[in-house]
């Protein structure tokens, strides 16, 4: 598969990454000839210095043979035009847009006869769900969904007096008799662990179990001293994510916004209807403790700037606040701070990645979630044919062949949610829940759910 992508910066520069770990032919386009000669340093592709959507530069990246593009610039309207030069001269079959305007998306000009994107990727709204998923889940670092919401992947820290610490993982089932979860990978520092019925939990590993919706808040409690529910919510920064994050969780929660600027203030104390907006600095030590930050059960820092969230988080966590997460863009950043005072950090290019990937996934795949900073993803994929012409369709999971490092962790059969056990036999249509902490296997991955019905 031939892919070109445009933008050279952090999703793009990731993009590239991940995928020619896949051995797809990869080229990248963007202004920066700096920024282009770094990645040709570190990757095996191909680059090209010019605007992304000017035709003559698409030519020039091989749109005449290309399968794909994806346009992930800074600009929305670069990202735009591009994907309609792609498809009025090149007649590119895929295009993907990353799109942060919701004004744009939200007049329906994205078809064919107008405006032809095939995917829009929201950066915002991706992270805005990301962390109001945290806030419902007391003690999760990252919470993913499959199935429309019926199956959640949970990743969270074990700590010293957790039911299954220094057990194995044979017994949680007699733990939780009522409860059928899984757990599908152990991260023990950067080490990443395959579980095994005799795997033993230590303190400070990260897990990663799956079970149904419904049950998620059930198994939170066998690994760690079980959490009180959030209630209070402090918000810093009111842009689009932290005007998302308000207007979502403040019928639920009491949710106050502090935002720098008076007129966005006023602005958002005019869209949101139980929300307080506070006009003040959110790095304002005074501000945080007369708005009782040492009573705040989680302090979302989401402002523009990443050095701001960066020193308003840790000081809202030393005075008192019980969970602090911060939006950090610099992946250097992210990789230094997270584990430390902030408890989490979301990095809005990582959490794009997993939506884009989704649609470049051979195979059925209908979800993908890129996981600890991309060392990891979690695939939903459907399983097709029969057991004929299907690598999975027919087999019970013992005689499945999946690659090292992979683990299947539950199967949705229309509305049914099974935890993957050896005896279970796939059928056709089923939803299958797989991670993968070796990415140098997502392709054999893949090609376990490839139609291959026209060979027979």
């Amino acid at each position: 598969m031939k892919i070109i992508i445009l933008g050279g910066g952090q999703v793009g520069a990731n993009l590239a990454q991940n995928l020619t770990k896949e051995a797809s032919d990869i080229t990248v386009v963007d202004k920066d000839s700096e920024r282009l000669r770094e990645l040709q340093d570190k990757l095996d592709i191909q680059t090209i210095k010019g605007m992304a959507s000017h035709p003559e530069i698409l030519k020039q990246a091989g749109a005449e043979e290309a399968d794909m593009l994806i346009a992930v610039t800074s600009s929305d309207e670069v990202n735009m035009v591009a994907c309609q030069v792609a498809h009025t001269v090149f007649d590119i079959e895929k295009k993907i847009a990353r799109i942060r305007s919701s004004a744009y998306i939200e007049k329906g000009i994205f078809r064919d006869e107008a405006m032809p994107v095939d995917v829009i990727v929201n950066p915002e709204e991706i992270v805005t769900f990301d962390i109001l998923r945290l806030i419902e889940n007391p003690g999760a670092l990252q919470v993913m969904e499959f199935a429309s919401g019926q199956v959640q992947l949970v990743g969270m820290k074990a700590f010293y007096g957790g039911p299954l610490v220094n057990q194995e993982l044979r017994y949680l089932r007699q733990h939780m008799p009522k409860v059928d979860t899984r757990v599908v990978a152990i991260f023990r520092g950067d080490s990443p662990i395959i579980p095994r019925g005799d795997t033993v939990i230590e303190a400070d590993d990260e897990v990663f179990f799956i079970a149904a919706k419904k049950d998620i808040k059930n198994v939170m409690s066998e690994m760690r001293r079980a959490e009180a529910p959030n209630k209070r919510i402090i918000i810093a920064g009111g842009g689009t994510i932290g005007k998302g994050l308000a207007k979502g969780a403040e019928i639920k929660f009491s949710v106050k916004i502090i935002e720098q600027k008076k007129q966005t203030a006023s602005e958002l104390s005019e869209e949101l209807d139980y929300a307080i907006v506070l006009v003040g600095d959110a790095s304002d030590r005074s501000l945080l403790m007369e708005e009782n930050i040492n009573e705040t059960d989680v302090f979302c820092a989401v402002t523009s700037d990443d050095e701001t969230n960066i020193m308003s988080a840790m000081l809202a966590k030393s005075l008192g606040a019980r969970k602090v997460i911060a939006l950090i863009n610099n992946q250097a950043y992210a990789d230094l701070i997270e584990g430390g005072n902030i408890d989490v950090v979301i990095n809005p290019h990582q959490a794009t990645l997993g939506s884009i990937l989704t649609h470049i996934r051979h195979g059925d795949v209908v979800r993908d979630h890129s996981l600890r900073r991309g060392a990891a993803e979690a695939i939903e994929a459907i399983a097709h044919g029969n057991k004929n012409n299907s690598k999975v369709v027919g087999r019970r999971i013992e005689e499945i062949d999946l690659p090292s490092g992979t683990n299947m962790g539950a199967i949705i059969r229309g509305n049914e949610v099974l935890i993957a056990h050896d005896d279970i036999v796939i059928s056709p249509d089923d939803h299958l829940i797989l991670f993968v902490v070796e990415k140098k296997r997502i392709r054999d991955v893949e090609k376990l759910f490839e139609n291959t019905s026209r060979l027979f």
